[in-house]
């Protein structure tokens, strides 16, 4: 950690512990920086600033710059140094530091124990991400800046915890990379929504603010996404100590509001319907609802703010029928005894595409297993939306100078048994339903192997959801990623694979690694249309496969393809019919 950290902070201006207070914690004599504003006033706020590593307390007063904020809302701010100008991110030693800071400034200035607050930048961070899970009854919200664990996070608070955190996405210390992992864990967590509420631009167009919530208690996650900013605390146009300040504020220990969460349906329920209107099934909604300080008098649903119901006892039920086209945002709002009110809300997509629909649209989040897909490896099934994977099947981003694609949802099959390898868009148990009306179909698709130069074959299915094949294609990809997302690959071909649909119902389009130990695939591209009705010719697996493949140049001449050009791909069925089109081999 040390080695990591000490080049960045080798020249950080040092501070003199003489102007430091002390205190005695485990034997040991402890110092740290207060700030406290004339004319406090009885029962103030307290927040506590952690340094990073190799930084100090006077270091962090300097780069916070929170004294003005301070003066005008009237709270302590409490910079600590830690042994060695480190943390310990692991034990007990520094909460128990914490512990002892927060007696002390009760003693001295009458804090409110219910409104205090932990932030720390980089090393700092860090111990404030491990405070969550073993002092969350102790401070009231968690503000960390360019720190998270490094080594994967724990998610095992005692209660729900309010954060905020802010991170520049050029971070060359801490990875910006493992921010969405860690934020994801905390939104689980916390109970909130996993659709983030997106500010872009915030406060200047280089700044997006993510926001999920409300959760559990009324909680929220919210990340400040600071686009080419490096490793340090942000201190124009938006300003670290400011943004933390105005989040904290804003909870304490002593809950007063009542909480109101979805148990059903989950948050972005997605329903893609081809050819025809769509057919949602009746979604029930469930809700639970609690008032820490008094008793709940109502519940309410709302749908795209129209009342649907009131419920004045459980359980709080409602059966939602007969959707449209379109966003619906379904919302359950509480109000206890005084008067005062809790909601939280959840988003449905009816969609009903006409055109080309791209099923990868969502491959945006590194190590992670997308909304509407899962994966399976043969050990282990993944289902989306899920995140934090260091290994197994997930999400890459590329980043060679030459790709044939920017993301890509990677799987393999450990074990070698049969379809034991694969990713599949809208299994049972996803976020999405894909309803298909009979007619004839067309994916377009682009699959390259992961870590297999020699090439391993690759098949995509569309079955019914209960496991029927309707359609099947074996190909080999032409394009090898090379075992690293920084690796350049090209030559990756776009595969059109056309199949008829007879009966209306629910389909998943699954593509399969080979039969063999760790074969594998990475989808990069994968879009479904509807090109009109059923063809007179069919193209099934079981009536008329594909049983010859030809490839020419623009010239004419029969080929094989191993350089880069144009060529001409006819494929000949069982029946002698044949349908040709163009390929590009780069």
């Amino acid at each position: 950690m040390k080695k990591l950290f000490a080049p960045l902070f080798a020249l950080a201006l040092m501070y003199t512990p003489l102007c430091a207070e002390n205190i005695t914690v485990d034997n040991l004599n402890r110092n740290y920086i207060v700030y406290a504003p004339k004319n406090l006033g009885a029962q103030r706020p307290l927040l506590i600033s952690c340094h990073g590593m190799n930084q100090d307390a006077g270091y962090q007063k300097d780069m916070l710059k929170i004294e003005a904020i301070a003066d005008t809302a009237k709270f302590v701010t409490v910079f600590p140094n830690g042994i060695d100008r480190g943390w310990d991110i692991g034990g007990d030693r520094d909460l128990r530091f914490m512990q002892a800071l927060i007696d002390e400034m009760v003693a001295k200035y009458d804090i409110d124990r219910n409104r205090v607050y932990i932030s720390g930048f980089s090393m700092g961070g860090m111990f404030t991400y491990h405070a969550m899970n073993r002092m969350a009854d102790t401070f009231a919200a968690f503000a960390p800046i360019s720190g998270y664990p490094m080594g994967g996070g724990n998610y095992t608070s005692s209660r729900p915890v309010p954060i905020i955190h802010t991170h520049g996405t050029t971070d060359d210390v801490v990875n910006f990379g493992g921010v969405s992992g860690t934020m994801a864990g905390w939104v689980k967590r916390n109970g909130c929504p996993t659709k983030a509420t997106v500010v872009k631009p915030y406060r200047a167009g280089h700044i997006t603010k993510h926001t999920w919530g409300p959760g559990e208690n009324g909680v929220e996650v919210v990340l400040l996404e600071l686009a080419n900013k490096g490793h340090w605390i942000s201190n124009d146009i938006v300003f670290t100590g400011e943004e933390i300040w105005n989040f904290c504020k804003r909870y304490s220990l002593e809950l007063k509001d009542p909480s109101v969460k979805f148990t059903s349906p989950d948050d972005g329920l997605r329903y893609v319907t081809f050819g025809g209107a769509s057919e949602v099934p009746s979604i029930t909604l469930k809700a639970t609802a609690s008032d820490p300080d008094g008793e709940v008098t109502k519940v309410a649903f709302y749908l795209d703010d129209e009342l649907l119901t009131e419920m004045t006892e459980e359980p709080y039920t409602y059966v939602l029928d007969n959707l449209s086209k379109g966003t619906h945002v379904v919302r359950a709002v509480v109000t206890d005894d005084e008067g005062r009110t809790g909601s939280n809300q959840r988003t449905i997509y009816v969609e009903e595409p006409t055109g080309s629909y791209l099923l990868t649209k969502v491959f945006t989040s590194a190590g992670s297993v997308p909304e509407g897909w899962s994966t399976y490896d043969g050990n282990e099934k993944r289902t989306g939306f899920s995140s934090g994977f260091g290994s197994g099947s997930r999400v890459f981003q590329f980043t060679g100078e030459k790709r044939d694609f920017d993301w890509g949802l990677y799987t393999r099959n450990v074990t070698g048994g049969a379809k034991a390898g694969y990713a599949r868009y809208a299994d049972k148990g996803t976020s999405t339903t894909l309803m298909l009306h009979p007619g004839n179909y067309q994916i377009l698709t682009r699959v390259a192997n992961w870590n297999i130069e020699t090439f391993s074959p690759v098949t995509v299915a569309v079955e019914t959801v209960d496991g029927k094949s309707v359609f099947s294609e074996t190909f080999t990809p032409t394009s090898n990623v090379g075992n690293s997302a920084s690796n350049s690959f090209s030559g990756t071909w776009l595969r059109k694979l056309i199949f008829d649909i007879t009966e209306k119902g629910r389909y998943v389009v699954t593509f399969y690694t080979a039969d063999a130990p760790w074969a594998d695939l990475v989808v990069g591209q994968a879009a479904l249309s509807r090109k009109g009705n059923v063809s007179a010719i069919g193209n099934t697996e079981t009536e008329n496969p594909i049983v010859s493949v030809e490839y020419y140049s623009m010239t004419g001449l029969c080929v094989n393809p191993t350089s880069p050009g144009i060529y001409i791909c006819k494929e000949t069925m069982k029946n002698g019919s044949s349908r040709s089109y163009k390929v590009v081999r780069k």
